[in-house]
Formats: structure tokens, sequence, C-alpha cells
């Protein structure tokens, strides 16, 4: 095998849009990959630029420019893979033109809006790290209307079984009946978090969308819909460079 210095296979895996890091261990665990023939089982084993790299004995393709679509995901959609109960699952609704992509994050099944989506497992990782610090906008409804001590207490920051949830910014805008309608801003989403939230609080949430992710708006993006973000926006909001042959460069 390859000894000479380069990137870790799950690095290199993730970089070429194969799979996320995580995937890629969990398949070197499962015997799927081989460098130069050897099937290998560790995830920090070094490849080259030379190294024959195959997935289930098919060679992998290399990295392609960047790229990174929005998409509206409608209600009872999961953002997964695979799913042992046969759910419906994104990728199975996406078109057909695409390459194969990974999400930014994720949405719940019952969670709808803006999903970013790439063909690259660095800036997918990238996008999601709290350093980051990008802030992720909703639109949610309601049961019930917090009042001020409550949307104090989350601009705080609030305690949930000893595990300490950030400030979450949260306004009222309208009231209808025995439902309201919030404007919500965090910059770091746990899983499930502002549904565990606010049914601690009293206030279950029975609609979530996400309206933005950072710079990027889900704006009248049609349900199911797709749209690639163009190449100016990534240089301007993520420093990613292009060269004439369309390869990215560290920037």
């Amino acid at each position: 095998m390859n000894t000479l210095p380069g990137e870790r296979i799950a690095k290199k895996l993730s970089r070429a849009g194969v799979c996320s890091r995580r995937e890629a261990e969990r398949w070197i665990e499962a015997g799927r990959i081989t460098v130069d023939g050897e099937q290998i089982s560790r995830p920090g084993t070094k490849v080259t630029l030379t190294s024959d790299i195959r997935v289930d004995g098919k060679p992998i393709v290399e990295p392609q420019e960047v790229r990174l679509w929005r998409y509206h995901k409608p209600r009872g959609l999961l953002c997964t893979n695979s799913d042992p109960q046969g759910r419906p699952i994104i990728f199975d609704r996406l078109p057909t033109e695409l390459p194969r992509v990974m999400s930014v994050g994720r949405l719940d099944f019952d969670s709808e809006g803006l999903l970013l989506l790439t063909n690259d497992g660095m800036l997918a990782r990238r996008l999601e790290l709290p350093e980051t610090g990008w802030i992720r906008r909703y639109r949610v409804r309601v049961y019930g209307t917090p009042g001020q001590t409550e949307i104090r207490r989350l601009a705080d920051g609030i305690e949930i079984n000893t595990f300490q949830y950030g400030s979450i910014v949260t306004t009222v805008d309208s009231t209808k009946g025995s439902n309201s309608w919030l404007s919500i801003s965090l910059r770091e989403g746990k899983n499930q978090e502002l549904r565990k939230i606010f049914e601690y609080l009293g206030f279950p949430i029975n609609r979530l969308i996400r309206i933005a992710y950072g710079p990027f708006q889900l704006g009248k993006l049609e349900k199911g819909g797709v749209s690639q973000i163009g190449r100016g926006i990534l240089k301007e909001q993520l420093g990613i460079k292009f060269d004439d042959a369309h390869r990215r460069r560290k920037a």
C-alpha cells in the first residue's frame, strides 16, 4: 500500500463528494474500501494522488468543482441516505440531473424549508461547524403564545435536564385562535433543538420552516425546488477560488 505522505482516506472520500467522513469510517469498518488493491481497516490511512482508491470495487472519481445548491425541503422527508422503516428520503426526490450530493446539516421529518446541498464533503463540514457563526432563521407556528418571560429566558439561553442551549432570539409575529407564528434566530441548531425547547416551555411546535441559513435565503423557491448558488456568491461568501480548469483552490 502507498505509504508516502498524503491525506487521510476519510477526508479524501469526503472531499471527492463520495460520502461524509462519518460514512467513510462506517464503510471502512464494513470492508467496502480498498487502496491499491488492499482492504483497509483504519480511517487514518494516508493516500496520495497516485493511490488507487475503490469503493465496492469501483474507483472513485476525482473531486469536481465545488458546488452548492438551495433546496426547499417539503415535510415528510428524511435527511438521510436510507431508512430502515422505509420512510421517504430527500435523495429519492431530488432531480436526476444532480450529481451525488450531501446535505449541510439536517431538517427533521416534519420540518420544511431551506436545506443546503453540496457535492463537497469538506464544504458541508465547514458550514455545519458552530465556528462558522452563521445565523439560522425560522418561521415557527406554536400552540399558545410565549410571553416576555419566556422570550427573555430563550434569549439568555435555557437549560433542560442539565443540557445548556444557546441564545434564541424570538419574536411573536401574530396570534390567531390557539396558534401563534414566531420568528426565531439562532446560531447553532442541535438535533430537534427548537421542538424540545418549546415543548419544555409549554408551546409545542406544529409547523417549522427554515427560511435562511447564514447568507442563503429560501426566498420564493417552490417546495421540492432546487437552485444552484452561483460561483460569484461562493467566492464572496465562502472565499472559494476557481481557476481556469474549474478546480477548487484553498482560500
